[in-house]
């Protein structure tokens, strides 16, 4: 169990440092998180003046968490995804102030290219910062099943697709010590746990309609994506917090897998996409909505990068004020502490 948790939202597709944050709620906008650390420029009338708008971090359809934990005095790090594209993350992690050599994981919940693309990059910055401080290479947790490409047929009938998967050797190439784990297990000494495959338990969380995976020249409708995995931290005296990267199993069942590995913990925050954008996705939003409010009854729900306005607009409808947190770039989720 953690003493607190501090979750840095690195990427994903809204930027939004001006909403008020309502009270109770423990989300830091970017702006503050800024204010904190550049210097005064100017004074006026006695007020200390800063500039933080030339530093602010892109938005951009993906999703990284920046997640440190820690317990009675260590400290621990890892990142939760990385995001489609290596400069999006490296210039938000610049702006941000990041300590690449304190990352000693890198997580990927599932194999698509907007959470994966930037793997090798990533890797690689990584591993450079931490062998430069005298650190071991970083630890980099993927599913084994890993497709070669993947895409989403359309109604009209042409296929979008995702650019193709890095390979592990290409993210070995870059530095990275790979661990291939399907299972259960902890992460960073059992600071976090992966969830390992995701059950699926409720009757509308069917997966993704018209997605496809392909091995080589090989496509397979393959709606599940069983190689999808979440993670949990259970802090002190609020309860259990779950990253879910795209909640293709279902955020509803990510919630219930989550207290499946913590029995009797009440669930604190849940993090991510929600995937409920997309017309055939959007006829769940009500049974969703009703079930994270009725059955579920987080502390907190913090939707982000594929949740859509739709079902953020009938989150926020049953949540807010006080209990609903949308994940936007640059801000920073303090639990505990």
């Amino acid at each position: 169990m953690l003493d607190d948790l501090k979750l840095l939202i690195m990427v994903d597709n809204e930027t939004d440092t001006l909403s008020s944050v309502a009270e109770g709620v423990p989300q830091m906008p970017e702006a503050v998180h800024h204010l904190a650390r550049v210097p005064t420029s100017r004074t006026h009338e006695g007020h200390p003046c800063k500039v933080v708008f030339d530093r602010l971090c892109c938005a951009g359809h993906g999703f990284s968490v920046l997640v440190t934990g820690r317990r009675a005095g260590e400290e621990r790090t890892m990142l939760f995804d990385v995001g489609p594209y290596a400069d999006l993350w490296l210039g938000n992690a610049a702006r941000l102030g990041v300590d690449l050599a304190a990352i000693e994981l890198l997580f990927l919940s599932h194999w698509h290219f907007d959470h994966s693309g930037a793997l090798p990059a990533v890797v690689a910055a990584v591993a450079e910062a931490r062998r430069s401080a005298g650190a071991p290479p970083p630890l980099v947790d993927l599913h084994p099943d890993r497709p070669d490409q993947r895409g989403i047929l359309l109604p009209g009938g042409t296929m979008i697709m995702f650019p193709p998967e890095p390979t592990f050797e290409a993210i070995e190439a870059a530095g990275g010590r790979i661990a291939r784990r399907a299972d259960p297990h902890p992460l960073c000494d059992g600071f976090f746990l992966a969830s390992g495959a995701i059950a699926r338990v409720t009757s509308y969380e069917t997966g993704l309609v018209g997605h496809h995976s392909f091995h080589g020249d090989a496509g397979r409708e393959d709606p599940l994506i069983l190689d999808e995995r979440f993670v949990a931290a259970h802090v002190r005296d609020r309860g259990v917090t779950v990253l879910s990267a795209c909640s293709h199993a279902g955020v509803v069942n990510v919630a219930l897998g989550a207290q499946a590995q913590f029995p009797g913990a009440p669930i604190d925050v849940v993090l991510g996409g929600y995937h409920l954008s997309g017309k055939a996705m959007e006829t769940r939003i009500e049974a969703t909505v009703r079930d994270l409010r009725d059955g579920i009854r987080p502390r907190l729900v913090a939707p982000g990068h594929c949740t859509g306005w739709r079902a953020k607009a009938a989150l926020a409808q049953a949540f807010a004020p006080g209990r609903y947190g949308p994940s936007v770039v640059g801000s920073t989720y303090a639990l505990g502490g």
